[in-house]
């Protein structure tokens, strides 16, 4: 894209900002359409209404973003958000409500690692030395394994506790699929940027406001002060290709790249094919059956209020492990209070349940008695979001789409083909290089 070209992207989560934010810096004409009213995606903001009367905005999921985020952050300061003001950031903590489990300290990488292993509470020293032979044999391999290898393949021979307790967690936070069915590859490049690329790579970081607040609406609010258009309740139902160029309602562009979801993606592929010629047709077809093959994982989170009085802190720290099974099915809890600050404590704590199975109601009444038997809070539970395909099934060997369909048109997301899991920064980062193949 060496001339100014009328870009359009269809979707407006965070990888349509990211590609919309990319365009506009390079001087395009960029028009960002959005089928929702809510900016974000499958990352927004959503309101809540508290028992008293009071409405706030959490998220349609609990995210945890890390330090090697280095291009969402980047991002974020691009369009003029303050990542040190808008995030909580703290060192990796897999710590659960007795004080066991795994907690680094703020070390230059790897020795932030080590210590952590070394000093973990609740781990007899078989286990540590178990692990930190494991993590040595990682690390000389590269982070690299064989593209068919699981999870539960890397770590043979790891002692059941520290499987249950930490590369479980561990591994369901980051690819969101149990660890029998994880992608070893995937799991080994997360473990490298997260824990050996740079200090801090391995902190939490925790969004003190919305998601949508976080980067969507900045972002949109930044390119539109550029000459982009933003529309919103737009809802594409094809794309058409004639004399050159693509044709959406009426208006032609140069270049369109979809930012939705895989679904939604294949389905106005599908629809487009309808009316395209030769190979054309057959690119749209073969990339929509791609997309339409991946396998999801769906993500329920739990907000709760728990009985409480004062501004005492409900949990130890900001979020804690759980011990999840059957009957306790959260692997995760945030207290809401310690993250955001509001003015009035709410007592409100959102749970995690990373490839949630089971309907809303059992959920809910699962987590009340979690939180009961493992934290000792009575809680009432307040909105329950399930997102049904939150993820994709991030299993080994894995094809994803690619993100060129066609001549000047292409797609990106966290799905397509690239190193990471469904994550912020996989969407941030397929966004902004989603027109260097069509260039």
């Amino acid at each position: 894209m060496t001339s100014p070209q009328r870009i359009a992207i269809i979707g407006a989560g965070w990888a349509g900002m990211a590609a919309a934010a990319r365009a506009v810096q390079e001087g395009h004409q960029v028009t960002l359409l959005e089928a929702a009213r809510t900016l974000g995606g499958r990352a927004r903001g959503v309101p809540l209404t508290l028992p008293d009367g009071g409405e706030i905005w959490v998220d349609n999921g609990q995210h945890i973003l890390i330090g090697a985020y280095a291009e969402s952050l980047r991002l974020m300061r691009m369009v003029g958000v303050d990542p040190e003001q808008t995030l909580l950031r703290f060192p990796m903590a897999l710590t659960f409500p007795d004080g066991t489990g795994l907690s680094l300290p703020d070390l230059p990488t790897p020795l932030d690692a080590l210590a952590g292993i070394v000093g973990a509470r609740g781990w007899p020293w078989r286990s540590k030395l178990a692990l930190l032979r494991v993590a040595s044999r990682w690390q000389l391999a590269g982070f690299r394994c064989a593209p068919s290898a699981s999870v539960a393949d890397l770590c043979a021979g790891l002692p059941p506790t520290l499987m249950k307790e930490f590369i479980e967690p561990l591994c369901v936070s980051a690819l969101n699929t149990p660890v029998k069915q994880s992608s070893g590859t995937v799991f080994l490049r997360v473990l490298k940027d997260g824990l050996f690329s740079q200090r801090g790579g391995s902190n939490f970081l925790l969004p003190r406001c919305d998601l949508s607040a976080l980067f969507p609406v900045p972002a949109a609010r930044w390119i539109e002060e550029k000459g982009a258009r933003v529309l919103t309740g737009q809802r594409i139902d094809g794309v058409e290709r004639k004399a050159d160029q693509w044709w959406i309602d009426g208006e032609s562009f140069d270049l369109v790249a979809l930012a939705v979801s895989a679904s939604e993606a294949a389905r106005i592929l599908n629809v487009s094919s309808q009316v395209a010629e030769g190979s054309l047709h057959e690119l749209m077809k073969m990339w929509s059956a791609q997309a339409a093959a991946l396998e999801f994982q769906a993500i329920a989170t739990v907000y709760a209020q728990a009985n409480s009085s004062g501004t005492a802190s409900l949990l130890q720290r900001p979020m804690l492990a759980l011990r999840a099974d059957d009957q306790h099915p959260a692997q995760f809890v945030f207290d809401r209070d310690q993250i955001s600050v509001p003015q009035h404590p709410t007592g409100l704590l959102a749970f995690v349940i990373s490839a949630s199975q089971g309907e809303r109601t059992k959920l809910e009444a699962a987590v009340v008695a979690q939180a009961q038997s493992q934290l000792g809070l009575a809680v009432k539970p307040l909105l329950t979001i399930i997102e049904k395909r939150a993820t994709f099934a991030c299993t080994p060997a894995l094809v994803r789409p690619p993100t060129q369909i066609a001549p000047g048109l292409a797609a990106c997301g966290d799905y397509i083909e690239g190193p990471y899991p469904a994550t912020l920064e996989g969407a941030i980062r397929s966004g902004w290089g989603v027109f260097d193949q069509l260039r």
